[in-house]
Parts: C-alpha cells; sequence; structure tokens
C-alpha cells in the first residue's frame, strides 16, 4: 500500500489535490477498459445489474451510478486499491477516532464525448460538512475525497477536469462560477486549471475544492472512474443500496469499506460493538476470558461489517 509522504501531504493541503502517477497497472487498465467495453446500450435511467445510468446533466455524457454492483467483477480492484486506499484513509479516515475507517459511498463509471462538459460547483465557501476540508490537531478531516481513475488519455481538448486549487479554503463564492442548473462552462474560469492526466493515473482531491469537467473537443471519448471516499457513517445520497451478492464475493477487507455498518435484525445473536472504543474492547474480553493480546478466532462473528 502507497501511503502519503509528507510532501504529498503539503500539497494536498495546498491545493486540495494530488495526481499519482501509475496508479493503475498495465493489465488492471486493460481489464477495466475490457469491462467498459462490455456495457450494454443504456438509456438516462436504465440498469445493468445494481447500477443505472444516471446522466447529472444533458451535457456530462453516460454515468453509471452504482458502477461496483452492475455485474462484473472487474471493478473490485478500486475498491481498496493499493495506490490510494492509504491516501483515502489518512484524509478521509476519520483517523485516531472511534469511527475510524472509510466507505465508498458513490462510484460511477463516465463516458463523455465531444461537446460534453460539466460546470463548475462546489467550493470551500459551501461550508458542506459532506464535502468539507479541515486540518486540527494533527488529523485530515475531509468529508468526502474524490478520486477520479483515467482509463484513457486526457490531454488539451479531451474534457480534462479543472480545478480550481485552493478553492477548498475560500470562504467566498467565485464571481465568475456561472450558473450550474443552466448549464455554463467553466472552459475559461480565471483560476482554474486543467488536470491532464494519462491512462491510469489517479487524481485525487477533497470534494471542497472548486472543480468540473471542461468542454471535450476531440472526437472519441473519455473515460473516467469516480469514487468518492468518506468517513464510514457516510451514506449514498441518491438511496442506491448494494445487493447481497456484491457483499458476498468481497474479500472481508472489501466488504468493510463498501458495507462498514452491517444491518443488525431482530433475532440476530450479533451484539455490536465499538471497533474502536478501548474500553469496551477491554470489557468485551473481560466478559469473555479472552487474552487482548492473542489474536481472536471469533472477532469477525461479532464486527458490525463482516
Amino acid at each position: 500500500m502507497v501511503l502519503p509522504t509528507a510532501l504529498d501531504d503539503y500539497e494536498f493541503d495546498l491545493r486540495g489535490f494530488l495526481v499519482i502517477p501509475s496508479a493503475l497497472s498495465g493489465e488492471e487498465l486493460g481489464a477495466l477498459n475490457q469491462a467498459y467495453d462490455g456495457f450494454p446500450a443504456l438509456g438516462h435511467g436504465d440498469w445493468v445489474g445494481n447500477a443505472q445510468r444516471r446522466d447529472y446533466t444533458a451535457d456530462t455524457g453516460f454515468e453509471l451510478h452504482n458502477l461496483l454492483d452492475c455485474g462484473n467483477p472487474a471493478f473490485d480492484v478500486l475498491i481498496d486499491h493499493p495506490s490510494w486506499i492509504g491516501h483515502a484513509r489518512r484524509y478521509a479516515g476519520e483517523s485516531g477516532t472511534y469511527v475510524e475507517g472509510v466507505t465508498i459511498d458513490e462510484h460511477i463509471a463516465t463516458i463523455r464525448g465531444a461537446g460534453g462538459h460539466h460546470p463548475v460547483h462546489s467550493g470551500g465557501h459551501d461550508a458542506s460538512v459532506r464535502t468539507q476540508y479541515s486540518y486540527r490537531n494533527g488529523r485530515f478531516r475531509c468529508g468526502q475525497l474524490n478520486v477520479l481513475v483515467a482509463l484513457t488519455d486526457i490531454g488539451t481538448g479531451d474534457g480534462p477536469t479543472m480545478i480550481v486549487p485552493g478553492s477548498h479554503k475560500s470562504n467566498f463564492v467565485h464571481p465568475l462560477a456561472g450558473d450550474y442548473a443552466r448549464g455554463d462552462r467553466m472552459d475559461d474560469l480565471p483560476h482554474a486549471i486543467p488536470m491532464h492526466c494519462r491512462a491510469g493515473e489517479a487524481l485525487v482531491f477533497v470534494d471542497a475544492c472548486m472543480h468540473g469537467g471542461s468542454t471535450r473537443t476531440n472526437p472519441d471519448d473519455r473515460r473516467v472512474i469516480i469514487l468518492r471516499y468518506g468517513p464510514p457513517w457516510a451514506t449514498p445520497r441518491f438511496g442506491y443500496r448494494l445487493s447481497p451478492g456484491f457483499l458476498d464475493r468481497l474479500t472481508p477487507e472489501r466488504r468493510r469499506i463498501m458495507q462498514p455498518i452491517a444491518p443488525i435484525e431482530p433475532g440476530s445473536s450479533d451484539v455490536p460493538i465499538d471497533l474502536h472504543s478501548t474500553y469496551e474492547s477491554a470489557d468485551r474480553e473481560s466478559r469473555s476470558g479472552s487474552d487482548p493480546d492473542r489474536d481472536d478466532p471469533d472477532r469477525d462473528s461479532v464486527r458490525p461489517a463482516r
């Protein structure tokens, strides 16, 4: 697993974003593009597996929400990918608290053709808890960390994501941001910069940064996967749920990310515990007579996510 360096932390705090080069291997990149090739023709609102096409605007292009549950396991590798999971945990993982951990509450496959764009949105001025940037007492406290994984080269004319560096700390709305609902383009927005990426690179940024997508003028398509990491208590804003079949096929670690808090139903023999509470863990160990320094083979049976 790749961990953020001191320079990464400085850059992330200063600008609000990082680029991770060669985040995907060539084999992973090929497999993900092949999975994209297998998407059926879908209209707005249509489903494939447990994923639904839901385009943000008429100009943003194909956007398949709840992607990881579309029925193709090729996308599972993205959940805890070693190139960026360390960044997600450091910047958005509530580290050092009783709710430590991360989840992915939105996961989207995007395809954008010529003429497509995404209007600028977000910004530190919103002061939204969900998208906030904060650093306190030596800990990052980001409400949402976006990881954009490029499956194609994205250069000039390819409709790159644009970010206003440092806007995650801004107290003022950009006076030239335009109107999202009207579909105003951000191509010439002062202080916004295009984030050119090679296929296989990952753009990591806190959602509090003002960002959007510039107009694609080149032919063919731009392919980007969007993963939104947040604290384990986050929940999908559009109401999408994960199917039992998807959760059952995941490794324990991936399931813990996708379902950090499993439901407790009437009749269940499981008693929820606070995994990060020292007093509750000690109380459980004393009641069971276990040695706190020895691995408990039954520990997984009472974890909130199994």
